[in-house]
């Protein structure tokens, strides 16, 4: 067995998450690997900016390493938060997933064309969906080098 890239140091994620039961299953999943994570939930896009400018409670908030994305939520959805991250120069080089229920070409095209980094469809099977959670912590947080700013 390898030693992950990002062995040693604490990688900070933030999900962004409307529905409580999957973020809980995805924190609860990333809290089991293997890689030394600390998860950050917000519950919807407004949320999210907040979370990135350091505003309000979350004015200590850390840079993310790694942002995991729902689409479809109230007040400001994730294509709307996707297209921020990728146009704000500080915030550009943090991997977006996308992590949602929707398989729709146009959803996929979408989120592509505002340069999410990939694009998950959440399996609807509970064995399923901590598998594919797992897989991208694998990826993402074991094979790929993240940058330090």
């Amino acid at each position: 067995m390898h030693l992950p890239i990002n062995a040693g140091k604490r990688i900070e994620i933030l999900l962004v998450e409307d529905t409580v039961t999957e973020a809980e299953l995805t924190m609860e999943t990333l809290a089991d690997g293997r890689i030394f994570n600390r998860v950050h939930w917000v519950q919807d896009g407004e949320e999210a900016m907040t979370f990135l400018h350091r505003q309000g409670r979350h004015a200590t908030a850390p840079r993310p390493d790694l942002i995991l994305l729902d689409l479809h939520m109230p007040r400001k959805d994730g294509f709307e938060v996707l297209a921020e991250i990728k146009e704000n120069p500080e915030w550009r080089r943090i991997p977006v997933v996308v992590m949602t229920s929707s398989s729709k070409d146009a959803d996929i095209l979408r989120a592509y064309n505002l340069h999410a980094n990939c694009f998950v469809t959440k399996p609807l099977d509970f064995e399923e969906f901590m598998e594919a959670v797992r897989s991208i912590e694998e990826f993402w947080l074991s094979v790929v080098r993240l940058s330090a700013a």
